[in-house]
């Protein structure tokens, strides 16, 4: 930029004299090197240094940071001798008064913007000039006015695509509507809106039904509303450079639309459309006719010569031939009647409902609980006010889920928008419990507001169940070493309903039922203490259990969350032992034709 302002004091200043009244008038202007970038930011924009790049998204900006024009304006102003800021008669200055003209259709379309602005939000202090810097740099005030007679310029003005590739990176938002490109977004028409800048902010400010960015009128509105959004007030230095950076996040960018507005301000006039002059130098080192490094001078209009002195030689004119002009006199050439720029209808500016918002509120709902795995019965509810407490109705607020959860809105998502009705509430959708307990919260935001949050807090509890009972099934035996054969299943309820998902805890403990049991029992994993949920019909069933190796009483201990309690005996009992057989007396065998002893024995005789 520095260079640019070289070259043109090179071209103009002749002299000592010269080059000094040049920086004189270059202090006066606020020319881009003369001005220090904003130090406070607390408005949400991001200064960007003139070194800086642009996010990669070009996030926060109504043109997506596209590249802009950066010529300045000559250094004197166009305003008579003796105005306030201007070089005295006596000194001489660099010229260039064409600078200073803005056609016809679009001074028109600044200064309605201003007015109507100003009825409806006088506190904003927007000035036209502004719209003018900035329509200047965009788009050297829709190519020197060629618009027709609504104001819609020829052709399209369309800024490079935003793929990334030297640029911010925005995939395409309005399926090529506006800049005829459906895989990536442009800046569209005389203010350079993207498309998704333009959904929020479009306006009909000439009453043709229609809200389009390649008409001045529409695009001087809507660049209006924007630059006053966020309460601004732009007779606040702070606020005028907050609000600029909105438009393109660059601190060159800042100071060249200060520049032309500091410029305006001095003074301006009316050309007719299609003669304004045109930028040539754009930021990203091409001119008007997209050839890199090359500068496209403006060429002044040719003047007439000044007529010669009569006795000169000239020609008289003949008496004899009635009519014939009269060479010793300069040509005269009938006046041109002025331009008047069409008349539009006076309308009101259409304000995107979240401009109007000045807070959301929560509407009582009472504590957001739920069980797990279960809908929450409230949900959160907000109000859109605007700063006198009136709802405002088309508000569209963000719904998001936040914090350590599984909890979802239906659909399963975790944010949604929701458009406030005719009583400017927004109920975000309904809120399902996942299998986490604990606190999460719910955050309701302004899309296209910054405005501060409304937060919720909603918790997610564990389910329970007063009652645990055992569904049929004989006592539990078994012998060490095996399996008991009875099943165990248990109902779980809640005052007399079924409870289903109640988690419920079971234990095998000792014959108090004090503490667990270190041997005896196991449940067929070999663990002696398990969870269990409970099904849809609240019922709970237990794996199989084994007897172990030591006979003994022992407790099946089952608890769940609001106090059920109850508790099953377990016997293990050891194997019986069978009784040993009586032994059978045995003969011996007796040799044939032998007697035993005692069959042969007699008594004596």
């Amino acid at each position: 930029m520095s260079a640019h302002l070289s070259r043109r004091l090179r071209k103009g200043a002749t002299s000592g004299a010269v080059v000094a009244a040049a920086v004189a008038a270059l202090a006066a202007s606020q020319a881009p090197e003369m001005i220090p970038p904003p130090t406070d930011n607390a408005g949400g924009d991001r200064a960007i240094g003139a070194g800086d790049t642009a996010s990669p998204a070009g996030d926060g900006s109504a043109t997506g940071n596209s590249p802009y024009y950066t010529e300045l304006p000559p250094l004197n102003t166009p305003n008579k001798p003796g105005a306030p800021g201007v070089p005295p008669a006596n000194v001489p200055v660099i010229t260039g008064p064409a600078q200073a003209g803005i056609p016809a259709s679009v001074l028109a379309a600044y200064q309605r913007a201003e007015q109507s602005i100003r009825s409806t939000n006088p506190g904003c202090n927007l000035p036209w000039q502004l719209l003018a810097g900035i329509g200047k740099v965009e788009s050297g005030q829709a190519r020197g006015g060629r618009v027709n007679a609504d104001g819609t310029t020829l052709s399209p003005i369309l800024g490079p695509v935003l793929n990334g590739v030297g640029f911010a990176n925005i995939s395409d938002t309005d399926g090529g509507a506006y800049d005829g490109d459906s895989t990536h977004d442009r800046a569209v028409g005389p203010m350079q809106f993207i498309p998704s800048t333009w959904a929020t902010w479009g306006q009909d400010a000439n009453s043709d039904g229609k809200k389009d960015p390649n008409n001045i009128y529409d695009a001087a509105q809507a660049a209006g509303l924007y630059l006053c959004d966020n309460d601004r007030n732009l007779a606040l230095k702070a606020d005028l450079d907050r609000a600029i950076l909105s438009y393109n996040r660059s601190t060159e960018y800042l100071n060249t639309v200060t520049s032309w507005f500091e410029y305006y301000r001095r003074g301006t006039h009316q050309v007719p459309d299609g003669t304004g002059v045109l930028p040539v130098d754009r930021s990203d080192g091409r001119n008007r006719n997209n050839l890199p490094g090359v500068t496209v001078p403006f060429t002044p209009a040719p003047t007439t010569p000044a007529p010669s002195p009569s006795g000169t030689g000239k020609p008289k004119p003949d008496p004899t031939k009635p009519g014939q002009p009269d060479p010793t006199k300069p040509p005269t050439t009938p006046a041109k009647p002025p331009v008047t720029p069409p008349k539009k209808p006076t309308v009101p500016p259409v304000v995107p409902p979240a401009v109007k918002v000045a807070r959301l509120t929560a509407v009582a709902t009472g504590p957001l609980t739920a069980p797990t795995e279960s809908t929450f019965a409230k949900g959160p509810t907000v109000a859109a006010l605007d700063a006198a407490g009136a709802p405002i109705t088309g508000v569209v607020v963000r719904f998001e889920i936040t914090g350590t959860t599984d909890a979802r809105f239906s659909g399963g998502g975790t944010t949604a928008n929701v458009t406030t009705g005719s009583a400017g509430l927004a109920a975000a959708p309904t809120l399902r419990a996942g299998e986490k307990t604990g606190s999460f919260t719910v955050k309701a935001t302004v899309v296209g507001r910054g405005i501060d949050a409304v937060r919720f807090t909603a918790t997610v509890t564990e389910r329970q169940a007063d009652a645990l009972t055992r569904v049929g099934g004989d006592p539990l035996t078994a012998t060490t070493g095996t399996t008991f054969a009875q099943s165990v299943q248990l109902k779980a309820t809640l005052k007399g309903a079924l409870a289903p998902g109640v988690l419920v805890k079971a234990v095998i403990a000792d014959a108090e039922g004090a503490t667990a049991s270190t041997d005896g029992p196991t449940f067929k994993d070999g663990t002696r203490t398990l969870t269990l949920k409970a099904d849809a019909n609240g019922l709970v069933s237990l794996p199989d259990i084994l007897a172990g190796d030591k006979a003994g009483a022992y407790v099946l201990l089952l608890t769940a969350p609001g106090d059920a309690t109850t508790t099953i005996k377990l016997t293990v009992e050891a194997p019986t032992a069978s009784p040993s057989p009586s032994p059978t007396p045995t003969t011996e065998p007796t040799p044939s034709g032998t007697s035993s002893p005692e069959a042969s024995a007699s008594p004596s005789a």
